[in-house]
């Protein structure tokens, strides 16, 4: 029996010179959980007392994709909320021993209609988050997590990058300021059905904002139902470059349309557009799969920062107001290849990073493992009175520079991604 496993593992290597004997079967899974509060929590956009919330459109969820080759396991976890700290996501991954914790990348779909996750302090330095809650949707996210894994299965991949179009976003700044491009990676099982497809794009989704009273992952939900009503499988949404400020255009003749049909149209085109764009893509069959993390820390200079940093209920985690620790990752993923960006990175750096990065196939997973404000480069922050919020609300004017300098030490360093089809 050995020799005859042998004979086969040689003749595979001599057939396929590519593809070394000891390759993996690639296998992928995906699961999902309502996090939804219940009653529902008041909404946070951001600093400040959030606003109570008296109904909701559509539930808010935490959204699993794990991936496996060999001993490799990586797990993409999408949550609808304006940002998730590490502090939260520290939690959830020590709930899951089967993936080594620097291999799950957890991020923040920027909803602005979802509870506090950060504990913002008011003017009176009191945070009004429910840590109960967010507790619970820690474990929520674990659980999804979990019974992704119990449910790996061989997998093949579709991986595509192209222009989403349509009135989709735009930037507030600068109109045309903002990268059209929309990623998308589709996990396939052996009988041509779809297990998840995830879709990366830079655009806050901010149509109904904090001030409505509603809990909803704004466009996000339509897009999940879209796709998983066209394509089948589950849908999650991971965030890009979308800083400054490139958001939902619903921009109409009296003004923005702060309204639920707004975020079904964005949602169900910014679904198709991603359907569309990989629906072309060639089956990547044995797609390669690597993990790197490089923890860094972050200069922090802004006082606002400093403050929230200094009264928020999770500052245990962070002893000095001056420096914050986070985590880098870049995933080799087929084709493609992942980069997370701790916060909210201007379009300007979202482009330099794509241009360094060995692939077509670019992949910036925004406000993911961190969401630590806005990242700009150092000749943008407060240059002019345009970027004055974005600056203040920023860790500081060297964050974007520390940020890039470190994201492609590690790019270089990781293995290069599969040559695209």
């Amino acid at each position: 029996m050995y020799l005859i496993l042998s004979v086969v593992l040689m003749t595979t290597s001599l057939l396929f010179p590519g593809i070394p004997a000891s390759a993996q079967e690639f296998k992928a899974a995906a699961a999902k959980r309502v996090i939804t509060p219940d009653p529902l929590l008041p909404v946070s956009g951001g600093v400040g007392t959030p606003t109570p919330a008296t109904e909701k459109r559509g539930d808010l969820w935490a959204r699993a994709l794990v991936f496996e080759q060999g001993d490799t396991r990586v797990a993409l976890v999408s949550i609808d909320n304006l940002g998730w700290p590490a502090y939260w996501g520290d939690k959830t991954r020590r709930l899951v021993p089967a993936i080594p914790p620097e291999n799950i990348l957890i991020g923040a779909t920027h909803t602005h209609s979802a509870p506090d996750a950060y504990g913002f302090p008011d003017e009176n330095l009191e945070h009004h988050a429910d840590l109960k809650y967010l507790e619970w949707a820690s474990a929520q996210a674990a659980d999804a997590i979990n019974e992704a894994l119990t449910n790996l299965r061989p997998a093949t991949l579709k991986i595509a990058v192209g222009e989403a179009e349509g009135k989709i976003a735009y930037n507030y700044y600068a109109p045309q300021l903002y990268d059209p491009r929309c990623g998308v990676i589709q996990a396939l099982a052996p009988d041509g059905g779809v297990i998840a497809t995830l879709v990366n794009y830079a655009i806050h989704p901010e149509v109904l904002g904090d001030d409505k009273g509603i809990i909803s992952p704004d466009l996000c939900g339509p897009l999940y139902d879209r796709i998983e009503a066209k394509a089948g499988g589950m849908a999650l949404f991971m965030n890009s470059a979308q800083g400054g400020m490139v958001t939902a255009d619903n921009r109409g003749p009296d003004g923005d349309m702060e309204v639920w049909e707004e975020c079904v149209r964005i949602g169900e085109l910014l679904a198709d557009e991603a359907l569309r764009i990989v629906s072309g893509a060639p089956v990547q069959a044995a797609p390669s799969l690597h993990c790197a993390a490089r923890d860094i820390r972050l200069t922090v200079s802004s006082p606002l920062m400093q403050m929230v940093l200094l009264n928020s209920p999770l500052a245990e985690t962070m002893p000095d107001v001056n420096a914050v620790p986070t985590r880098l990752n870049v995933v080799t993923l087929g084709s493609a290849q992942l980069l997370n960006i701790p916060g909210e990175a201007l379009p300007n750096i979202g482009y330099y990073l794509k241009r360094n990065m060995p692939t077509p196939h670019a992949f910036l997973l925004g406000l993911t493992n961190d969401a630590f404000g806005y990242m700009l480069t150092k000749y943008d922050f407060n240059s002019f009175k345009r970027y004055e919020y974005i600056s203040e609300t920023s860790l500081g004017e060297t964050v974007g520079e520390e940020y890039m300098t470190a994201a492609l030490d590690l790019i270089r360093e990781a293995p290069k991604p599969d040559a695209a089809p």
